[in-house]
């Protein structure tokens, strides 16, 4: 019984809620921009190079032909998929540069908020003590 009043207790902390959500919204969010890369982004960035589509060049590793596509060669046999690679990549660098910009925009939104100083504390009484002895003696002198 304890394992499981141990295992409640912290799946209903804060912190693994918290991280639950950020995780679903995170892969959410991954297939919005996978979306963007893929269906906006690498066609343009194809029909500057000439109709390239990175994700399907490879080089064969078992005499596959030529003119297969990269899921087709694959099934042939083994295959350097530098193409793959490069879209993932190019998707990576993508992806990081929105996650830059949002979080730019949020610390600058951030920054905008006025903060909250707590109230200073009231000194102590043989702080209050000092000052006067303090003061006391320096109109002495």
């Amino acid at each position: 019984m304890a394992l499981m009043q141990d295992f409640k207790a912290f799946a209903v902390k804060g912190n693994v809620i918290d991280l639950a959500v950020a995780v679903i919204i995170g892969a959410a969010f991954a297939k919005i921009v996978d979306s963007m890369v893929q269906d906006m982004i690498m066609p343009i960035v194809g029909k500057i190079f000439g109709g390239l589509d990175f994700s399907n060049h490879y080089i064969a590793l078992n005499n596959q032909a030529a003119n297969l596509t990269l899921i087709e060669a694959k099934k042939a046999g083994a295959v350097f998929a530098y193409g793959n690679f490069l879209t993932i990549s190019l998707n990576f660098v993508i992806l990081a540069f929105i996650i830059f910009q949002m979080v730019r925009i949020i610390s600058k939104m951030k920054k905008d908020e006025p903060v909250a100083l707590p109230a200073p504390a009231a000194p102590s009484a043989e702080i209050v003590l000092l000052t006067e002895i303090r003061d006391s003696l320096r109109g002495r002198s």
